[in-house]
């Protein structure tokens, strides 16, 4: 259900991907989320990187701000989300079935989160996104990323 068979398209998720990640702080995973979306979906590197930088301020598309901002409510205070919420969704489009896709997402995203923030994985990705969505730079000490990861042939 949380892929191919939900009301939520493939960048929606990744969008999704992408801001609860970057709100939890998971450089791994808002990198990961990144790469698909631009790499694997073939959106724009300068629209990805925007959105890892400006968060839900770079989207423009009401439907997809629509998500992503209950996405945040429910990342940051599932139980303070309201009938006004759910009813912003529905008039997005979206039915039950894509109501609890979206919390189902945002709840897998942030369990990936800890999964890779609590043992602190090695960040393999380009350094793009982390300074992008973080702010990471080589001074910051931490060895760079694997920058040829999500790269067209070129």
């Amino acid at each position: 259900m949380l892929w191919q068979e939900g009301e939520l398209s493939l960048p929606e998720i990744q969008h999704v991907g992408i801001l609860v990640s970057r709100a939890n702080g998971c450089a791994y995973c808002t990198a990961a989320f990144c790469t698909i979306l631009n790499y694997g979906l073939d959106t724009a590197q300068d629209y990805v990187e925007q959105l890892a930088c400006e968060g839900i301020d770079a989207v423009s598309d009401s439907r997809l701000r629509t998500l992503l901002d209950f996405a945040l409510k429910v990342n940051a205070d599932a139980a303070g989300t309201t009938d006004t919420d759910v009813q912003a969704l529905l008039e997005a489009g979206l039915g039950d079935k894509g109501i609890v896709q979206l919390v189902h997402l945002v709840s897998d995203f942030a369990a990936y989160n800890r999964l890779n923030l609590a043992p602190d994985t090695d960040y393999d990705y380009r350094d793009l996104w982390r300074s992008a969505a973080f702010g990471w730079s080589p001074a910051s000490g931490e060895p760079a990323g694997d920058n040829t990861r999500g790269m067209r042939a070129g």
